[in-house]
């Protein structure tokens, strides 16, 4: 396995923030662009060691974790929260037990996945993380969320699909592992959005049609005039068009899809494209999305050996092709994927 650094706040909106002539803004953005430059840096070397292989046993129960950072750079930090302690006078851990078990909660019923590496993993997570910092990331082993600086970005805590964001790379870390570079990591990226999405959906009983396709709606702070969350997946490109956050840059279709050496070849850019795919698919099938749509992607996710690491948006197209055709037969499904891929200029067939 391979864990990467994976934060929900992409680097191109920090360096926009960066540039801020407001010193209030950009020192937060500059303190966390180097926090996760660091961070960055040890993952990598972390990759060169080697990750263990799961050896937890699997439980129908989560076993939540949660620790204080205490405002330091810190992880795991003080523990504050154990499985089955009463809730604490700390909304902030409160919230980050609740998504910790949202997410292990669809990805069990749904999908009978046993935590993050389907073998038990406990779920840790570290709470008010540093200074202002304006991030959430998994580290390959645990969440950790920051406060946010009140001013552009709440708590990170807040949204829930940005905790089943995270923690779906965990899972992919597991599954595919696909690479963060290009289009595997726009994929990875991808995946994360569609069952963070997911993960809302099925904590608030949303059908397809009733979700607000969102991520991290809540987490935009009273100073973000035009924006109403970090992405969209319904209508990639129009999530935020701020003077102080900037545009945002992703793509619907392949059309506008963005060649650039930044953010590892644009992963959080280029997601857009596989997020409206499974977005149009959703729609189109109805009903609950985690049902028949999330099927398809959770299988071709976790089907073995076909995905490759290194997967692009065309093979991964044909793949969720296949699944749908394995889970569903030559049905509704098979037809409505096929549509979703071509919709945004993805051949899947």
């Amino acid at each position: 396995m391979h864990p990467v650094f994976c934060t929900i706040v992409p680097p191109h909106v920090l360096d926009k923030l960066a540039q801020s002539e407001d010193p209030a803004v950009s020192e937060s953005a500059r303190r966390t662009l180097e926090h996760d430059s660091l961070q960055r840096t040890r993952r990598r070397i972390t990759t060169l060691r080697g990750v263990a292989a799961p050896t937890g046993t699997p439980s129908d129960k989560p076993e939540r974790t949660i620790y204080d950072a205490e405002h330091r750079e810190v992880a795991p930090g003080r523990k504050v929260h154990a499985e089955g302690d009463a809730p604490s006078n700390d909304t902030t851990v409160n919230r980050a037990h609740a998504g910790l078990g949202a997410t292990f909660e669809l990805f069990l019923k749904v999908y009978g996945r046993h935590s993050i590496d389907d073998a038990g993993l406990p779920l840790d997570a570290t709470v008010h993380y540093g200074e202002k910092y304006d991030n959430a990331f998994w580290d390959g082993s645990q969440m950790v969320f920051g406060d946010g600086d009140n001013d552009l970005f709440l708590d990170f805590t807040i949204p829930v699909d940005v905790i089943g964001h995270e923690l779906t790379h965990g899972v992919t870390q597991h599954t595919a592992n696909l690479e963060y570079y290009g289009q595997s990591g726009a994929l990875n990226e991808s995946v994360s959005d569609v069952f963070g999405s997911l993960i809302k959906q099925y904590a608030l009983g949303q059908s397809a049609d009733q979700a607000d396709w969102l991520i991290g709606a809540g987490l935009l702070g009273p100073n973000v005039d035009r924006g109403v969350a970090l992405r969209s997946m319904k209508a990639p490109g129009t999530a935020y068009d701020d003077d102080v956050l900037g545009k945002d840059p992703q793509p619907a279709t392949m059309d506008d899809y963005v060649r650039t050496s930044r953010d590892n070849g644009g992963v959080h850019i280029n997601s857009g494209i596989p997020n409206h795919a499974f977005y149009l698919l959703a729609t189109d099938l109805g009903g609950n999305a985690w049902e028949r749509a999330g099927k398809i992607w959770y299988a071709t996710l976790t089907g073995g050996e076909l995905l490759a690491s290194d997967a692009d948006f065309a093979e991964f197209a044909r793949l969720t092709a296949a699944s749908a055709r394995t889970l569903f037969g030559e049905g509704d499904e098979i037809q409505a994927v096929l549509k979703a891929w071509s919709s945004v200029g993805v051949p899947a067939s």
